[in-house]
């Protein structure tokens, strides 16, 4: 397969710096940006994804007048909250 090129994009020093100063070992500038467009990439589809979600599932819940209170919702994440907390703590002092 044929590679393809980013158009160059002209930066402020400083931020070229910080990008320089956190690269990590073995790492390159170039290897950098494409991850991070890679991440940003991903990260705007799984928000894309997220609001279809939330969209139809706010369409379903009007077509069939079935809701969930807000109490609810708090309630379950609020347990699943303890949940987590407890086996991260049980996993840490394993």
């Amino acid at each position: 397969m044929k590679t393809a090129t980013f158009p160059s994009l002209r930066v402020d020093p400083a931020l070229r710096q910080a990008a320089e100063d956190n690269l990590q070992h073995g790492e390159t500038l170039s290897g950098f940006v494409e991850q991070s467009i890679r991440d940003s990439i991903s990260r705007r589809q799984h928000q894309r994804e997220f609001v279809a979600r939330g969209l139809a599932s706010r369409d379903e819940a009007a077509r069939t007048g079935q809701y969930v209170s807000a109490d609810a919702v708090m309630g379950k994440l609020g347990a699943m909250l303890t949940q987590a907390k407890a086996t991260a703590d049980a996993e840490a002092i394993e």
